[in-house]
């Protein structure tokens, strides 16, 4: 939020919100909050926002959501820095990280996960049961 709101997203970039996804958040948050403020800096048509997390009807501009896998489970998503380019192609429906096969596969070699967020309760056992995005981020998968 702050490098939009400060104007440190400029026209052309792609915004990468990571650890949202159905294990990381976990529960996939809504982005509503990051897309109204792109939508509000007037860059709606000239900016991406990928995530792993999820968005809601209220959304807008070019954002792709339910990236999977998720970066809490070493997906590329977790391992993407500024200046990476990234190109989208919606039609064909790829994403395509534009960084050396090497670069990416020293990097997730060096990727560890973070510690959760919670360890107790009913959250820790969504997270630890849950199922990826594309899976429907179920709890019961296998029983």
């Amino acid at each position: 939020m702050t490098a939009i709101l400060d104007g440190t997203v400029k026209k052309g970039d792609v915004i990468v919100i990571r650890y949202e996804g159905p294990e990381g958040g976990p529960g996939m948050r809504e982005m509503l909050s990051p897309t109204s403020a792109v939508m509000g800096k007037g860059l709606g048509k000239d900016v991406a926002l990928i995530t792993d997390g999820r968005f809601s009807g209220g959304s807008h501009g070019f954002v792709v959501g339910h990236i999977t896998p998720e970066a809490y489970r070493g997906g590329a998503i977790a391992i993407i820095r500024n200046g990476d380019k990234i190109t989208i192609d919606a039609e064909k429906r790829v994403i395509n990280l534009e960084v050396p096969k090497t670069e990416i596969a020293a990097r997730l070699k060096k990727w560890k996960a973070p510690k959760r967020r919670y360890t107790r309760g009913v959250l820790a056992k969504y997270a630890k049961l849950v199922s990826s995005a594309s899976e429907g981020a179920v709890t019961d998968k296998g029983l």
